[in-house]
């Protein structure tokens, strides 16, 4: 027999010189050990009702119930639990994404009272709230990883000088194991704009039932290719599993489907089929998003849809203001060509106030749309921005995907630190790296690093391929020399707002800069073109803050017959638009037949 086994016995005789253990009240004094697994505790402060211990309670003693108003991120709801069916297993404190739940070491209680010992921890107060020891979720023990699958990317030595996507997709296994890290929680639907069935979709990937995702795609966004990529993605800002680690990569999952789905089978897979016409016509003005989107809705609900675009190709800013590395044309084109080829019909290059009226639009459909974006550069206005040599970032954007020629400069300066600025400062990068085979670009904002409108990943890539992001610098005036832009003076800036959270910013007069540049291109936000609404009709509209015209619910205005959406309306980005001209196309489709009312 082995030794060890042999005196193992014999170790309890160390126990002789312990004092012993001796409960003096049993009746009311009965301590459970430490780690024992006793009554909830709940810490509301952390909890954000995401409905994850509910979901896994196999004995059905947990009911998420409403406690407040639901914010961003956040339910509302929190966990009541019913000990008339909980056994204490804790697997609702270790499947707990944001470690607000525990049990306490407390095991007994007592009352007459059955509905007593149904509660709400962290808000029903209790004896135990405060008590440390009991069951608490180890370090490093969960059932999901923390980290999100990395999706692979050009290096920034091949995309420096190429405007091929950079993004190069989810492989199925990459997809299936990054859509096994979703529990399924739905805090993501609540937040995003078009309410979108994302943990549906997420686990119709890890059924590998792509056909399925498409469907749930399609319900509520007709542009899947476009928003997979270039999505704003707030969705992810309140994943659930965000809290201790990264968030869930839904933006990538939905490209995924959309990228694994043959446009040639779409009809076939969503079901689409003899389409009926109600000998009723709604026209839209504008091919971006939310004119899309509510092309798309009016023609299933069987409109005849005409879209009228002032350009020569559709897809509005997405496809003229946003770089085609990010975003590639056959892509924008695969959703658009689906919802053309269910009858919607596209005219190009008609421009709404002067080849033909707002008015007789009116007079010829039975109602209008109108989701124009948000194409007019903003100047900051500072000495020497009047001059011909100072870019808006819109117009040069469109320039490079219209194939106009324009000079590339060695030197540029952009000044502005959001995703546009980004967009356009690595655009101009390429052409400098494509004909002088380097880079010289600097980028400047108000704002502190930390504090950068763009996305981190866009600052981050741009520093890659050679570009210059200087934080927290406020420009003065562009020096001119000669007719031509030599640079831009700029000074720190050490704060933005006041103590009210007014726009006002203080600089440090005596902390200067100059940086060189031959091109100034400015990229402080975007304005929109109403010039189509004639003066008599703009009298018939209601004007709310920054200039933007009110509509109800339905984004009706306040002529009958005239909608508007998308951007010149709510947000800017994507999903806004697309959400925007959905529940456009339902209002217009309420208007036009009452009884559905």
């Amino acid at each position: 027999m082995d030794l060890k086994k042999l005196l193992t016995p014999f170790t309890a005789w160390g126990n002789i010189t312990k004092d012993p253990v001796t409960i003096k009240d049993p009746l009311n004094e009965r301590p459970g050990a430490d780690r024992y697994r006793g009554f909830h505790k709940n810490d509301t402060e952390l909890c954000i009702g995401c409905g994850t211990c509910e979901v896994i309670c196999e004995n059905e003693a947990i009911d998420l119930v409403p406690i407040s108003d639901s914010k961003d991120g956040d339910s509302g709801l929190r966990p009541m639990i019913d000990y008339g069916r909980c056994c204490w297993c804790a697997l609702c404190v270790d499947i707990c994404t944001t470690n607000s739940l525990a049990l306490s070491n407390e095991y007994t209680w007592v009352s007459t009272d059955p509905e007593d010992f149904r509660y709400v921890p962290g808000v029903d107060k209790k004896d135990w709230d405060n008590n440390e020891k009991g069951w608490k979720k180890p370090d490093n023990y969960e059932f999901y990883s923390l980290n999100r699958v990395h999706m692979d990317e050009l290096s920034p030595e091949q995309r420096s000088d190429s405007f091929i996507e950079m993004m190069k997709g989810y492989s199925k296994e990459q997809a299936q194991q990054e859509a096994d890290r979703c529990v399924e929680c739905g805090i993501c639907t609540a937040t995003c704009p078009a309410h979108m069935g994302i943990p549906e979709y997420i686990k119709a990937i890890r059924n590998d039932d792509l056909e399925e995702g498409l469907r749930i795609l399609y319900d509520t966004n007709p542009l899947p290719e476009i928003c997979g990529r270039i999505c704003t993605h707030k969705c992810e800002t309140v994943c659930s599993m965000g809290h201790k680690g990264d968030p869930i990569s839904i933006r990538w999952l939905k490209r995924y489907i959309a990228d694994q789905n043959p446009s040639e089978k779409y009809k076939e897979i969503l079901e689409v089929e003899n389409l009926q016409s109600k000998d009723k016509k709604v026209a839209i003005i504008g091919s971006g998003p939310s004119g899309l989107s509510a092309a798309h809705y009016l023609v299933l609900m069987g409109y005849e849809v005409k879209i009228f675009e002032k350009l020569a190709a559709a897809g509005g800013m997405m496809r003229y203001g946003i770089p085609e590395y990010r975003l590639p044309y056959d892509q924008i084109d695969k959703d658009i060509n689906y919802i053309l080829s269910l009858g919607v019909e596209i005219e190009y290059n008609v421009n709404i106030g002067t080849d033909i009226t707002l008015d007789q639009l009116g007079k010829d459909y039975d109602a209008v749309f109108s989701g124009t974006g948000l194409h007019l550069g903003r100047s900051t206005g500072i000495p020497g921005s009047d001059n011909k040599h100072v870019y808006a970032s819109p117009d040069l954007l469109r320039w490079v995907v219209e194939g106009k020629e324009f000079e590339v400069p060695e030197s540029v300066v952009v000044i502005g630190g959001g995703n546009v600025a980004m967009d356009i400062t690595r655009t101009m990068a390429r052409l400098q790296m494509a004909k002088y085979g380097k880079v010289q670009v600097i980028a400047t904002a108000l704002e502190k690093e930390e504090n950068l409108p763009a996305d981190r990943e866009e600052v981050v890539e741009a520093r890659e391929e050679g570009c210059d992001v200087n934080a927290g610098w406020a420009p003065q005036s562009v020096e001119i020399v000669d007719g031509v832009p030599t640079g831009l003076h700029v000074v720190k800036c050490n704060s933005l707002f006041d103590g009210e959270g007014r726009f006002n910013p203080q600089c440090d007069m005596d902390a200067k800069e100059f940086w060189k540049g031959t091109m100034i291109i400015e990229s402080i936000g975007q304005g929109m073109d109403l010039s189509y609404l004639s003066e008599e009709f703009k009298k018939k509209l209601k004007f709310g803050p920054r200039g933007r015209v009110e509509t109800d619910e339905y984004f009706q205005t306040g002529v009958e017959w005239f909608y508007m959406g998308g951007d010149i309306i709510e947000g800017p980005d994507v999903i806004h638009g697309i959400a925007n001209g959905h529940k456009a196309a339902v209002g217009i489709d309420m208007m036009l037949n009452p009884e559905k009312n």
